[in-house]
C-alpha cells in the first residue's frame, strides 16, 4: 500500500572556501546518503565554495571546484563573496559556464544591463516526485567592490521578497540559499513572509539542529567543510501540505572518500604546479621575515603598495607574509604560497593622530601576535606593520602608546590633525587588525589586483629589492649612536 507521506532529503554545504582535503570525503557522504534515502533528494550549496587561496583553485582559475561540483551532483548552488569579489566577470562566467547544475542569485546585476548574467538566475523551480520547490539565492552585498567589478548589487531582503511574491503560488515549499551570514538570515524569517527554509552561509555559523524563527527553519553547516547540512522534509499526499521535519548538521570525521573527486583534485593540482612555475622575478637577495620586528619582505610589500596606489605613506601587515621569499628565480606559484590573500590594495585619506595610534599598536605582542579571521585574510598572525615613505623613531623599552618619539615624511614631522595620503590593504576598512585604520576618507579600493600581484611587479623593478633593506623603524639606542 502506498504511503500518504512522501518523503524528501536536503543535503547542503556551504563555505568550503576550497577545502579539497574534505571534499572526496564528503563526496561519499552525499553518496552514501542517496543510496540509504527511500525517495528523493536535493544537494545545494551556498557559496564560498571557492577560494584563490588553494593552489587547485588559482591555477585552474576555478574549474577545479567546478569539475567536484559536477561530480558531487548538486542540484543548485549560489555564490559567496569569495566567488564574486576575488573572480573577474570574465573567469566567472568561463567557469560556469561548464557546470551541469544552476547558478541562482537574486541580488547580482551586470552594471550595463541591469539583469543577471546569462549563467545566473534569480531563483530556479526544481521538482522531485509530487514536491514543487522554489529555489532563491542571494549574497552578501559589498557595493563598494561590486561597483568596481562591473557589477550592481541589490538590497538581498527586498530582492528575496520580490522573487518570493513571483513563484510563492507555484510552489510547495520555498528555499533560500542565503550567503548573507546569520543575522540577516533571522531578519529575512521575521520580516520576508513566504519563505519555508533557509540554508545559511557566510558568517561561518553552526546551526547543530535546525533554528525555527517565526514560520521559517534555518540550518546552516559552519566552514571548511567540517559539517555537512541535512534536512529532512515531508509532503502529505492526501491535503497536499508539505513541511519540515527536522534539520541538523553532521561532523565530516574520517571514512572512505569518493574516488572520482579525489583523482579530479589531484589531476587539477598537478596541472596548477605545471601552470604556475613559470618564472616572474628573479632576486640575489633573500628577503627573511619576522611578524615582530622590521624585516626586509614586509618592507618590499609595504613599497609595493605605496608604489601600486600612488601615496605618501603606505602600512601593511607582515602577517600578509606566510615566509622568507627565497634566493634566485621566483614563480607564480612561489608568490601564491607566500602569499595566498584574496586581499587587495586600496588608497585613502588618513589623519596623522590615526596613523601614529596604529603604529604604536604595531610595537605590542598582543597585535603582532593576534590571530586574526576573514575578510580575505589568509595569514596565521596580524603581524606588525611596515611602512613606507616614513621613517618611524621609537623607544622600545618606554610604555606602551608612548614609544613612539617621532615620524617623519621626507624629513616633516607628521602632524596629527592633518590628512595624509595612505597606501593599506582592503580588510583594514572593515576594523579588523589595526582598527584605527578604518578612519580612512576618500576610500579607493583597487581591483582586481591582488596583493601578490603588486609583489610581482615589484620585483621586476631595478633596486626595488636592495631598497626593503633600508630600514624605516629606528630604535631610540641605535639613532643616538648614528
Amino acid at each position: 500500500m502506498k504511503s500518504n507521506q512522501e518523503m524528501l532529503t536536503i543535503v547542503h554545504t556551504n563555505d568550503l572556501h576550497s577545502h579539497f582535503e574534505a571534499m572526496p570525503r564528503i563526496a561519499q557522504m552525499i553518496q552514501d546518503e542517496r543510496h540509504s534515502t527511500t525517495e528523493h533528494m536535493l544537494v545545494f550549496d551556498i557559496g564560498d565554495h571557492m577560494d584563490r587561496m588553494a593552489l587547485e583553485t588559482e591555477g585552474s582559475k576555478g574549474q577545479a571546484n567546478i569539475d567536484v561540483m559536477n561530480l558531487m551532483n548538486y542540484d543548485a548552488v549560489t555564490i559567496g563573496n569569495n566567488e564574486g569579489l576575488t573572480f573577474t566577470a570574465e573567469m566567472l562566467e568561463q567557469a560556469y559556464a561548464g557546470l551541469t547544475c544552476p547558478v541562482v542569485c537574486c541580488n547580482i546585476h551586470e552594471a550595463h544591463t541591469e539583469l543577471p548574467p546569462l549563467w545566473m538566475n534569480r531563483h530556479v523551480l526544481l521538482q522531485k516526485g509530487s514536491i514543487r520547490f522554489g529555489v532563491i539565492g542571494a549574497t552578501a552585498p559589498y557595493p563598494d567592490f561590486y561597483d568596481l567589478l562591473g557589477w550592481t548589487v541589490l538590497d538581498p531582503l527586498e530582492s528575496i521578497r520580490s522573487q518570493v511574491e513571483q513563484i510563492r503560488s507555484e510552489v510547495d515549499l520555498i528555499v533560500i540559499l542565503s550567503h548573507l551570514g546569520l543575522p540577516t538570515d533571522k531578519e529575512l524569517a521575521m520580516h520576508v513572509p513566504g519563505i519555508d527554509l533557509i540554508l545559511g552561509g557566510h558568517t561561518h555559523h553552526l546551526l547543530e539542529k535546525s533554528l525555527v524563527v517565526g514560520e521559517t527553519t534555518l540550518a546552516a553547516a559552519e566552514k571548511f567543510g567540517h559539517y555537512l547540512g541535512k534536512v529532512i522534509l515531508q509532503k502529505n499526499n492526501l491535503t497536499g501540505q508539505a513541511y519540515i521535519v527536522s534539520g541538523q548538521s553532521i561532523p565530516v570525521v574520517a571514512g572512505p572518500e569518493d574516488i572520482l573527486v579525489k583523482q579530479s583534485i589531484a589531476m587539477h593540482r598537478e596541472q596548477a604546479m605545471v601552470q604556475m612555475n613559470h618564472t616572474v622575478a628573479i632576486t640575489n637577495h633573500v628577503l627573511s621575515i619576522d611578524y615582530n620586528v622590521e624585516s626586509p619582505f614586509p618592507n618590499l610589500l609595504a613599497q609595493a603598495v605605496r608604489r601600486f596606489t600612488q601615496s605618501e605613506i603606505s602600512l601593511v601587515n607582515s602577517g600578509q607574509l606566510l615566509g622568507e621569499l627565497h634566493q634566485g628565480d621566483i614563480t607564480e606559484r612561489d608568490l601564491h604560497a607566500l602569499c595566498p590573500s584574496p586581499i587587495n590594495p586600496c588608497r585613502m585619506y588618513l589623519k596623522g593622530e590615526d596613523i601614529l595610534y596604529s603604529l604604536e599598536q604595531s610595537l605590542l605582542p598582543e597585535f603582532t601576535q593576534k590571530v586574526i579571521y576573514g575578510f580575505g585574510f589568509r595569514g596565521k598572525v596580524l603581524g606588525g606593520i611596515a611602512v613606507d615613505g616614513i621613517e618611524v623613531l621609537y623607544d622600545p623599552l618606554a610604555p606602551p602608546y608612548e614609544r613612539i618619539l617621532e615620524v617623519s615624511l621626507q624629513g616633516v614631522p607628521l602632524q596629527k590633525e592633518k590628512e595624509y595620503i595612505v597606501g593599506t590593504l582592503d580588510m583594514f576598512t572593515f576594523g579588523i587588525g589595526y582598527e584605527r585604520l578604518k578612519q580612512g576618507t576618500q576610500r579607493e579600493y583597487i581591483l582586481p589586483e591582488f596583493l601578490r600581484d603588486l609583489l610581482r611587479l615589484e620585483l621586476q623593478i631595478p633596486g626595488a629589492v636592495e631598497a626593503s633593506y633600508l630600514e624605516r623603524w629606528i630604535p631610540k639606542n641605535k639613532c643616538e649612536f648614528m
